[in-house]
């Protein structure tokens, strides 16, 4: 199958969808399809994968390059890249990461007009939550993780700090509520050590406010951190914290996190609680002493962090990169029969 993916942002970008556009795309092309990608990210100079990259195409090239192909896969709508498919006639196949899951309100001509392509077009959603925002019936397939960097290799190993956070300095993200959630564990008594792990605009408020709760003995900013280093570093810590605002539309860092060995703490809004699973706790979104209610349960009860751990092989098997090809490839063959 010569499969066409279309990927707004793609390596050497970093982000979520990236890395779930590039798992997917090495893997099948791992499984014998023929893949090629079109994307407005530039090279960097380093090394491409094994397959084209079309970078910022001109139309005649994206032309060619849907003419070429046997399915267009897009990892979240395009709108610059997948008229001439729909002109064409092309069999699409379009994945919703949550960027444009909203009801469209009043007059939102982009989302209206995205919400009547995907009407037109075979539809993915990442999580249930997604599914939920759209009128026509999605087939679910989660993301997945990489399993090659993140893992554990060491279960029974100590592991000597408390928390961690992983992701954008943004408001949205929480950041902190977990600031807020430290300061109550002290006034009673608990002084769990926070890593924090990420950049963004955020940040120096954040910093100002750790210094206001007096908790700069415990909180440590640690920056952004990738790949293998990102993977030891979630390998030291007990549990992962993810207390995102907003509903979040999935949750890959919780299957990272997780496949290090944490266990996880996330907000209970959107996607997160498909990809926590049974493998930790989920609380209110924005509510700050449901947060410390259970974050003080796995901090004082090892035996429950232990028992929790112990899921994490089963569940994380639905979000290996190679399970996850196979169901796209099913549906990909099921759109051409």
């Amino acid at each position: 199958m010569k499969i066409l993916i279309s990927a707004h942002a793609f390596a050497p970008s970093i982000g979520g969808i990236e890395t779930v556009s590039q798992l997917l795309a090495d893997e099948f092309a791992r499984q014998g399809q023929e893949v090629r990608v079109v994307t407005q990210t530039p090279a960097d100079g380093g090394g491409e994968p094994g397959y084209p990259v079309l970078r910022r195409p001109s139309v005649g090239e994206l032309r060619r390059a849907i003419g070429w192909c046997d399915l267009f896969w897009q990892s979240n709508l395009s709108m610059r890249t997948i008229w001439p498919a729909l002109l064409g006639r092309k069999p699409v196949v379009i994945t919703h990461h949550g960027s444009y899951a909203l009801r469209p309100q009043g007059l939102d001509f982009v989302l209206r007009a995205k919400h009547a392509i995907v009407r037109r077009t075979a539809s993915v959603a990442i999580s249930e939550a997604v599914a939920d925002c759209f009128e026509n019936v999605s087939t679910i397939i989660p993301n997945p993780y990489d399993n090659r960097i993140f893992n554990n290799p060491d279960p029974a190993a100590e592991r000597p700090a408390d928390l961690i956070f992983l992701g954008r300095l943004v408001s949205e993200k929480g950041v902190d509520l977990l600031l807020e959630a430290l300061a109550r564990l002290r006034s009673r008594g608990a002084a769990p050590r926070l890593t924090i792990v990420g950049a963004g605009p955020e940040e120096a408020a954040l910093r100002e406010m750790t210094e206001r709760l007096e908790l700069s003995a415990q909180v440590t900013f640690a920056g952004p951190k990738r790949g293998a280093e990102l993977a030891r570093l979630l390998q030291a810590h007990k549990i992962l914290v993810i207390p995102s605002r907003y509903d979040e539309p999935f949750g890959v860092v919780a299957l990272e996190g997780i496949a290090c060995g944490c266990v996880a703490v996330a907000s209970r809004g959107g996607g997160l609680p498909e990809a926590v699973g049974p493998c930790g706790l989920t609380f209110p979104n924005g509510d700050a002493r449901a947060l410390v209610q259970a974050l003080e349960q796995l901090l004082n009860h090892p035996e429950e962090r232990k028992r929790l751990a112990a899921n994490a092989p089963v569940h994380l098997a639905e979000f290996h990169p190679a399970v996850v090809a196979k169901a796209y490839l099913a549906l990909f063959r099921s759109q051409l029969s």
